[in-house]
């Protein structure tokens, strides 16, 4: 996996080079400190990730980014920057990742991973970027952010201010209103409760209990969840139509 990195700071991307030689089929094959040169240096090297900065001189990482989604087959674009507030920005860019510097070792092994998943879909990924939309979700886990692809997510569950994203290597918060995730991603989640939406993917089959309540039963999920009797019609015709 050939991987370029992008950064205004020299001891930045020394760090990243550290960390990247621990990991066996990766190579470095180009560095750049500023935006221009980064498009430049991708068109000589044609890498298959880009560790890119935001804050860098000229034109900024995320500008950077937008233009790599274009390409033809497109790089992954892992970034790795000291500030959060760009996150959605990022993920707009078509990122595949977000790191918080100082990066993390465990991290960058967790986006290397992400980026071989990405290339070996490469064609898919790029379907769905042109037909646009948001593909991850954000949660922030001990100063750094974990990103959530949608696939991966089996049912969302609101929980005061916060929502609980099931997904399939755990649970984490987000800061996202359940009503808000309906309205983005209706296409891809159904409501089974005023607090619950659930993959469709993921929707098996309707259960009724010995004391006549509904439950829904997931592919991937151990206990069948509750579900309100105003969602129940839905649900039978959302089933009876796959």
């Amino acid at each position: 996996m050939k991987v370029l990195i992008a950064d205004d700071e020299p001891l930045a991307r020394e760090r990243l080079r550290m960390l990247l030689s621990a990991h066996a089929g990766v190579a470095v094959v180009a560095e750049a400190g500023d935006g221009q040169a980064t498009l430049e240096a991708c068109a000589r090297a044609q890498p298959d990730v880009v560790l890119l900065d935001i804050a860098m001189p000229g034109m900024d990482g995320l500008d950077v980014a937008r233009q790599l989604a274009r390409l033809e087959p497109r790089p992954a674009v892992v970034f790795c920057t000291a500030y959060e507030s760009h996150a959605l920005s990022a993920f707009e860019a078509a990122a595949i990742d977000y790191l918080m510097k100082p990066v993390r070792a465990e991290r960058l092994a967790a986006a290397l991973e992400r980026a071989r998943t990405f290339l070996a879909g490469r064609g898919g990924a790029a379907t769905a970027a042109a037909a646009g939309g948001r593909r991850v979700l954000c949660a922030r886990l001990r100063g750094n952010l974990r990103v959530i692809p949608l696939e991966d997510v089996l049912y969302l569950q609101a929980e005061e201010k916060y929502v609980v994203v099931h997904h399939a290597h755990g649970e984490d918060l987000i800061e996202e209103s359940l009503r808000s995730l309906e309205e983005e991603f209706g296409t891809r989640f159904v409501r089974i409760h005023r607090n619950c939406l659930v993959s469709r993917q993921r929707l098996q089959e309707l259960r009724r209990t010995a004391a006549g309540q509904v439950q829904a039963v997931l592919r991937g999920v151990a206990q069948p969840l509750e579900v309100s009797r105003r969602c129940v019609a839905a649900l039978k015709a959302e089933l009876a139509g796959t």
